[in-house]
């Protein structure tokens, strides 16, 4: 069977992780690890079995693809150094930190035929893929993202830490474009904003209203979806999702799911019916590896590619400069 060389750049926590799991990913070979830190770099590595490299470019002279799991600010340089070596590339959300650094990486893979997948990881949390065989098509979508404070990721505002998950759920769901935002935002504990609000309006009348905060009590990461005789709530956290849908009343789904009785009256009558989708039991981040590694073997566009990436990118810095002109009025 044909592999991938891959190494993993970068040897933070999320680094670790990476690099732990893909070495059990099939059809992916790692070759080895690096990080400007040597010292962290050979820890990880004696750790992993595996090789530290006192130079990138020596390893990215060996390998096939890359993971980079690198502070956001420097996502640009090693993403653009690794695509000019034609590595493909496996980059940690946010894209980048800025809109025309994606632009460029993103055009230059193109160029080069190469991969540049963004690791969105919540487009592959359990209750997420439950829904794969289910027709969405929001309207209305509500999400609250409420983490607990942690320095790591305070470098960016949270729109483009904790949000920019939902925003690429989002504009994965709703097949339109972005015609109206709003926003308003706070710093609290931190140089960036740590706690935000959009309304996201599309041209085909959906809206979103989206929540984030980093300074929360308690960590909560859900998502309700309302769409034409249905309504969907997803947990993020335990990875389940639920289902209540409006069928006819001699619909035959009636003798599977719980009925929640009748609503309306003569031809308008609909029986409600409840419907907790199977969760799935995956692991998030190895899946997107394995997705990965399988659009590069089956020369196949990532699930969740670089204008994937930058679109979100594009929609979160729209939100960031409306609450930054919001601060000023």
């Amino acid at each position: 069977m044909a592999e991938v060389k891959i190494g993993v750049v970068g040897t933070g926590y999320l680094g670790k992780l990476h690099t732990k799991l893909i070495r059990g990913v099939e059809g992916a070979n790692l070759i080895g690890i690096y990080d400007k830190n040597l010292a962290t770099a050979e820890l990880t590595a004696a750790e992993f079995k595996t090789n530290a490299f006192t130079e990138l470019d020596e390893l990215l002279n060996l390998i096939d693809a890359v993971i980079i799991v690198a502070s956001t600010k420097a996502h640009y340089e090693l993403v653009k150094i690794a695509l000019e070596k034609n590595v493909n590339v496996f980059v940690e959300k946010p894209i980048t930190s800025e809109i025309w650094e994606a632009e460029e990486i993103v055009k230059l893979a193109d160029e080069k035929n190469l991969k540049l997948q963004v690791g969105h990881i919540e487009r592959f949390n359990s209750a997420l893929v439950s829904l794969e065989k289910y027709n969405m098509d929001p309207m209305f979508i509500q999400t609250d993202r409420l983490a607990q404070f942690n320095p790591r990721g305070t470098d960016v505002a949270v729109v483009l830490d904790l949000m920019i998950h939902d925003i690429d759920i989002i504009l994965s769901l709703v097949k339109s474009e972005v015609k109206h935002i709003s926003a308003s935002g706070v710093n609290v504990v931190s140089d960036s904003l740590d706690i935000a609000n959009a309304r996201i309006e599309f041209e085909n009348g959906a809206v979103a209203n989206v929540t984030a905060s980093r300074i929360s009590q308690k960590k909560m990461r859900k998502m309700r979806i309302f769409q034409r005789d249905a309504y969907i709530a997803i947990d993020f956290n335990s990875g389940v999702s639920e289902i209540f849908r409006l069928v006819a009343p001699d619909d035959k789904s009636l003798e599977h799911f719980i009925s929640f009785g009748e609503m309306g009256v003569g031809e308008n009558k609909k029986a409600v019916i409840y419907e907790q989708p199977e969760q799935k039991e995956i692991n998030a981040l190895k899946y997107e590896q394995e997705l990965f590694i399988d659009a590069i073997l089956k020369d196949e566009t990532p699930v969740v590619s670089g204008k994937d990436g930058l679109r979100a990118l594009k929609v979160a810095e729209m939100i960031i400069q409306k609450i930054e002109k919001s601060k000023m009025l």
